[in-house]
This record gives C-alpha cells, sequence and structure tokens, in this order.
C-alpha cells in the first residue's frame, strides 16, 4: 500500500488517499498549540495525505480553526470534510440534524475554516426525533446552493442508511454519498450489514479508530499496569482492564499485540493494515497527535498483510465481532432506552 495509490470515494468521482487525517485532537481537547497542529497538517500533506476530516464540536470548533489556518494557500489541494449534531456550546438548540441547525451550523463552519465550500458534510449521529427526510432535504438544499459538495452519514445503522437512500431516492434529491463508521481488528461489527449495504448502493466508507481507541496502542496487555488517557478519564469504565466485561477484549488485545510481534510488525501496521485490506472500506482516519505519531502511522502505510496474517486476525477475532456496544459509535435507542422495551401499564 501506498498513500499514493488514490481510491475512489463511493460513486462520487473524487479520487482520496488511504488516509484521512482527523483533526479530533487539534487544539484543547488534544492539549496542542495552533502552531504544533498546523505544523503537523503540513506534515501529512506533504506525505501524500490529501483529505481531512474535522468537526463542529471537536474543541467546540477550534480544530476547524486550526484546520482553516493550515489550508491557507493548499485549499483546492485538499478533500475537506467537517461534520454537525453534536453540541458546539452550551445552548441546546445549537445540537442536531433539523433543517433549522444545519443552516446554521454550515455557515458557522465555513467561516472557521475559512473556505466557501466543503466537500463533505456528515450527519455525525442519527437523531430520532429529527425525521430524515428535513435531514436529507436541508443537506441536498447545501448541495445545489454550492456549499456543500458531497453529504454522508456518521454511525448510522443499516437500516438507517437503506431510509436515507429510499428518502432521496423518493423525493429525487442528492443521495448520502458516504458513511464513517469505527473499525479495527477488536470493532468488527460493521462487517455484518453496513459494509454490504454500503457496497449495495455506493457508499464510500470512511473508517476511524484504527487502533480501537487505544486498545491495539500495545499498552493493553496481559498482566501489564492500567494505561491512562484522557479517554480512561472520560469513560472509565470502557477501558478498565480488570472489569470482567473487558476480559476477552483484552485477551484479544493481547493476542494481537502477540501476532504483530510474530510477523514483524508494529501493532499500528498490522490494525491500520488490517482496516485497508477490506474491498469496502475507502480509506482510514488516522488522530496523529504528536510528530512521532504521525511517523508510526506513515510507516504503516507502507504494510501490505497477507493473507496467512489476515486469517489469524479472523481466528483471534471472529469476522463481525462486537466486545462492547459502546464501540460500535452510536447505541441503538431500543437497547439505551429501558421504557423501549417495556410496554406501559395504566394507571389503575
Amino acid at each position: 500500500m501506498s498513500l499514493s495509490d488514490l481510491r475512489p470515494l463511493g460513486r462520487t468521482g473524487v479520487r482520496i488517499s488511504p488516509y484521512v487525517l482527523g483533526a479530533m485532537n487539534f487544539g484543547t481537547r488534544g492539549s496542542t498549540t495552533h502552531e504544533e497542529s498546523v505544523a503537523l497538517i503540513h506534515r501529512a500533506l506533504d506525505a501524500g495525505i490529501n483529505a481531512i476530516d474535522t468537526a463542529d464540536t471537536y474543541s467546540r470548533g477550534e480544530s476547524e480553526v486550526i484546520v482553516g489556518k493550515a489550508l491557507r494557500g493548499r485549499r483546492d489541494t485538499v478533500i475537506l470534510a467537517s461534520k454537525f449534531h453534536n453540541a458546539v456550546d452550551d445552548d441546546p438548540t445549537h445540537r442536531g440534524n433539523s433543517r433549522r441547525w444545519i443552516a446554521r451550523a454550515v455557515e458557522d463552519s465555513l467561516r472557521r475554516l475559512d473556505t466557501d465550500h466543503l466537500d463533505l458534510y456528515q450527519v455525525h449521529r442519527p437523531e430520532s426525533v429529527t425525521a430524515i427526510e428535513e435531514t436529507v432535504g436541508a443537506l441536498d438544499d447545501l448541495v445545489r446552493a454550492g456549499k456543500i459538495r458531497y453529504y454522508g452519514t456518521s454511525a448510522f445503522s443499516p437500516a438507517e442508511l437503506v431510509e436515507a437512500q429510499w428518502v432521496a431516492d423518493r423525493r429525487k434529491l442528492n443521495r448520502p454519498a458516504t458513511e464513517q463508521v469505527p473499525y479495527s481488528p477488536l470493532v468488527r461489527g460493521i462487517e455484518r450489514e453496513t459494509l454490504p449495504v454500503a457496497r449495495k448502493y455506493g457508499l464510500g466508507v470512511i473508517t476511524y479508530g484504527p487502533l480501537a481507541a487505544g486498545w491495539l496502542s500495545g499498552k493493553y496487555r496481559i498482566g501489564a499496569q492500567q494505561p491512562h488517557s484522557h479517554r480512561t478519564d472520560l469513560i472509565p469504565g470502557r477501558f478498565d482492564i480488570d472489569s470482567p466485561n473487558n476480559a476477552t477484549k483484552l485477551a484479544a488485545a493481547d493476542a494481537l499485540a502477540e501476532l504483530a510481534e510474530q510477523s514483524g510488525l508494529s501493532l499500528i501496521d498490522l490494525s491500520v493494515g488490517f482496516v485497508l485490506a477490506h474491498r469496502d472500506v475507502t480509506a482510514a482516519i488516522i488522530g496523529p497527535r504528536t510528530g512521532e505519531h504521525l511517523d508510526a502511522y506513515l510507516r504503516a502505510a507502507e504494510v501490505t498483510l497477507g493473507a496467512d496474517v489476515l486469517d489469524r486476525i479472523d481466528e483471534i477475532v471472529a469476522p463481525g465481532t462486537i466486545f462492547s456496544e459502546r464501540d460500535t459509535g452510536a447505541i441503538p435507542r431500543a437497547l439505551a432506552e429501558p421504557a423501549l422495551r417495556r410496554s406501559v401499564v395504566p394507571a389503575r
């Protein structure tokens, strides 16, 4: 594999590098200065990455500001993607998938990014309280107005992906062009239905989390001490190596680390190579916070896994495996809300 081997982004006609530079760690969230972040972005672009993914919620807009600074003089050479849906401040009306918020959110993102259009605008998460017709219609309007070139979704269920396609076809609107989902050797749920649906409808698939939120960093080993990171503080139960709920996942992470060592690879090599080996994956988002992180990802870009290694990964973590619903990006409401699973008995 090479970063110069551009891949088709679904049926858009756009060609994208195997890596997309993720901007979540730029700014306050990643404790990086604007100067450090801009330098990292320039290094990534110079190495051959031609796409950047950010979101209005990352460091409450600061990430978009940093990306805008970095792209001055280089905007036309980059496929620029952002997202909306999550909270950007403390105002409860400044979020969601409604037409009203989308119209405001896109203008704010364009201003922060210092550009007149986005190449890809993504619904960061599905939302049951807003009709999909409302969201798809608003995004179609943005395409026709020239403010965005394409739009996509993120962490949509297979049923939601199909519904969005049908709504667009029925109303003769521009269809969603991409789906962004978590995928790694430890997070394989999308292999069941999401990737087949994406293939059927010609969606470009941009994955994130190739290191499974740090579980494949090499620090999660049997007998090792509890790793600490920003994520472990935010969601402690998800990363607790002493939790019985994580025992099987820890064993799998340890076995994958051993496989990487036996194969003469780093765990990053193994993880990224696995993701990009799937025929329905267009590109993988990488989220380096330091130059050292970026160097490791760039080395991994030259690795192609053989069938023997891919088979061993399948033996360690079976295709379609989900260790935790939290890993899927969006827990279905039917699982998260008890009221949806119980009949309401009228009071006597």
